[in-house]
């Protein structure tokens, strides 16, 4: 299996942090060179460890939006 690059292009917010000290975080990531996606996903304190996570577009992420303000959370 080929390795996957990235790079977190810019650190836009925390979610939420662990007893471990690992954190929910969005952000702007590039994967494998691509051009950046919003990310979501736990990082390590260092940031060389993440879980699965979820990306999305712009269009993406302003639909989610959209439902999200909709909602009465």
């Amino acid at each position: 299996m080929d390795k996957i690059s990235y790079e977190v292009v810019e650190h836009l917010a925390v979610l939420s942090e662990s007893p471990k000290g690992w954190k929910k975080e969005l952000n702007l990531v590039s994967w494998n060179d691509r051009p950046a996606k919003f990310d979501i996903r736990e990082w390590s304190p260092d940031h060389t460890k993440m879980s699965k996570g979820l990306t999305f577009t712009n269009a993406e992420l302003s639909q989610l939006k959209k439902i999200l303000a909709e909602m009465d959370i």
